[in-house]
């Protein structure tokens, strides 16, 4: 555990010291200040739409973080033939590997924890501003904490795309990898119809393949429950259990299967 602590740390301060890491929290920083602006554009409905914005902002904010440090961690290792040096050092492959995928994770947490900070700043401030006449025909308070639930599935998404960018990224070019990732995230976000398939065909082969394909991409969908939360609608505290221990499980396969590709390659 030590070692792999070590390479934790070392490579959240490689990640923070990153420009493009910077940018992108600035960027979704400021769309979320940006938000309150639009929002203000229609009235009555402008703290729903500022939620969704901001949730919004998150969620693709931190998956470009995700992605493109997440492709790199094996790759620049490899490509600057540093990956020679460590592999001499007494670490395990799998250390290598567990402690590249725990460091990109605290940044995850960290920088999402910024940004909900400033989303909460925002919707603090726009609280302060408000008629109690508005604030009476919200669906919820403006700095509504159930939000936060909203915020805790957007990190168990990240970390679960985390965990696909470095699985890709142990055989595969940093191009690749992000295609692979981006295209199994779109089509993790719009499988259902996979699952009832054969509604619109009458091949019982394609309608079970289908369906087979279904189970086997992660259901990005379940970890969207934004609508509700801006709502103020229930999620049931077992859903939110469930979908944690859906992430927790895949992220353990795909890691394992990182750790058997890269301890299968030949670097010499």
């Amino acid at each position: 555990m030590q070692v792999v602590r070590h390479v934790a740390l070392s490579v959240f301060k490689e990640s923070v010291r990153d420009r493009v890491l910077y940018s992108l929290v600035a960027f979704a920083t400021l769309l979320i200040g940006a938000s309150y602006l639009i929002g203000q554009l229609t009235a009555g409905q402008d703290v729903k739409i500022i939620k969704d914005l901001g949730l919004a902002a998150i969620a693709i904010f931190g998956l470009f973080i995700a992605v493109f440090i997440g492709i790199g961690l094996v790759w620049k290792e490899v490509e600057r033939r540093s990956i020679y040096s460590l592999l001499s050092k007494p670490i395990r492959r799998h250390e290598f590997i567990l402690g590249k995928y725990a460091g990109l994770a605290l940044t995850l947490l960290v920088n999402v924890a910024m940004m909900t900070a400033a989303f909460y700043v925002v919707l603090a401030y726009m609280n302060t501003q408000a008629s109690d006449a508005l604030r009476a025909v919200w669906p919820a308070p403006a700095a509504d904490p159930g939000m936060l639930r909203a915020v805790a599935l957007i990190v168990l998404e990240l970390l679960l795309v985390t965990a696909i960018a470095l699985f890709f990224s142990t055989f595969s070019s940093p191009f690749l990898s992000a295609a692979l990732t981006f295209g199994l995230w779109v089509a993790g976000h719009f499988n259902a119809d996979l699952r009832n398939f054969e509604v619109v065909v009458e091949s019982k082969t394609a309608a079970y393949l289908a369906r087979g394909i279904y189970y086997v991409l992660p259901n990005f969908a379940a970890f969207d429950i934004k609508a509700q939360v801006v709502n103020a609608l229930p999620v049931p505290p077992t859903y939110l259990l469930l979908a944690a221990a859906y992430a927790l499980v895949y992220i353990a396969l795909l890691l394992t299967g990182a750790v058997l590709v890269f301890s299968r390659r030949d670097f010499k």
